[in-house]
């Protein structure tokens, strides 16, 4: 087939795709005031919250897995390009300082690769076999995760890298804005919040890339909570790596034990640092080591840790 069929391709394709079409509620945006323009895009982002809420049971299959792949030593990547590829390494990239996780256990991959964070590289999309090389060198394999990132169906990088890992057995989620009957990717999961048409026709940065943003959200929380990283609803595995984070640990001690700041800091630093550790020292009046030793028991669960030293928990 010639470059230009190929173009042809391309070109018919982009015409059927929802991400791609006119959107008849902004058809005047250029000739709206500043705030008109504002209330038109808003009105758009309103919808992509229904969408997303359409998918939960695909949320709910995609952190099954997910949960699965990590209790066996498992790890997470995502893999796009764009905005798409950005959200994917924003998201891994929160999971260590929120959830203290090891930065290997969830991958971001972006076509094109660091430049790309920072500087648009659209034709780095359609490099196919740089998306496998890429796993390749992080050692991917079957007993991980790859969720590919696209807002619409075509994006070369990540439809080869999600053939690939399911060549070798690993289990595939797909995030995309379209309809499911669209679709011709394979995947273990599919989550399709289907936004429409963006307010400005192909900019699938904004509704598009915001629903994509809040499915990763409830993937990788809803994953951690399941493994026992949250306590009530207060990330108890965060990490004090900055001044911020080091308060924010102190306050979560006191409001769980209901000890004074002087005593939440010294025990957080008998606890080396670790959160988990000194509310179970606290509440089970217990050593460090014997703090560790049941919360290891307990697969990290404050609230089991507690039940199997005789404390009651609300």
């Amino acid at each position: 087939m010639s470059d230009n069929d190929d173009s042809q391709k391309l070109f018919e394709e982009l015409k059927t795709l929802i991400t791609e079409q006119r959107n008849p509620e902004t058809d005047r945006i250029d000739t709206a005031s500043t705030g008109d323009i504002l209330r038109l895009i808003s009105n758009e982002d309103s919808l992509f919250h229904s969408a997303v809420k359409e998918e939960l049971w695909a949320i709910e299959d995609g952190v099954g897995i997910i949960v699965d792949s990590f209790k066996k030593g498992g790890r997470l990547f995502y893999i796009g390009a764009g905005t798409s590829g950005r959200l994917g390494v924003l998201d891994a990239s929160e999971c260590p300082p929120t959830f203290g996780t090891d930065p290997e256990m969830v991958q971001g991959i972006i076509a094109g690769g660091y430049d790309a964070l920072i500087r648009s590289q659209e034709g780095a999309e359609d490099d196919e076999k740089s998306s496998i090389a890429e796993l390749k060198k992080r050692g991917f394999c079957k007993h991980d995760v790859l969720c590919g990132l696209t807002a619409s169906k075509r994006t070369p990088y990540v439809i080869c890298a999600l053939n690939y890992a399911r060549s070798l057995g690993a289990k595939t989620i797909y995030i995309t804005c379209l309809p499911r009957n669209m679709l011709k990717t394979k995947s273990d999961v599919t989550i399709c919040p289907v936004v429409g048409p963006e307010a400005i026709m192909g900019s699938t940065r904004m509704k598009s890339g915001t629903a994509q943003k809040m499915v990763l959200n409830m993937l990788t929380t809803a994953s951690f909570i399941r493994l026992g990283k949250v306590y009530k609803n207060m990330m108890v595995d965060l990490q004090m790596t900055s001044q911020k984070l080091v308060e924010r640990s102190k306050r979560i001690v006191m409001m769980v034990t209901s000890v004074d700041y002087k005593t939440a800091a010294n025990t957080l630093h008998e606890a080396k640092g670790n959160v988990k550790t000194a509310i179970v020292m606290i509440l089970g009046n217990v050593s460090f080591d014997t703090a560790v030793q049941e919360l290891a028991k307990a697969d990290g669960f404050i609230r089991t840790a507690l039940q199997n030293l005789g404390i009651q928990t609300e």
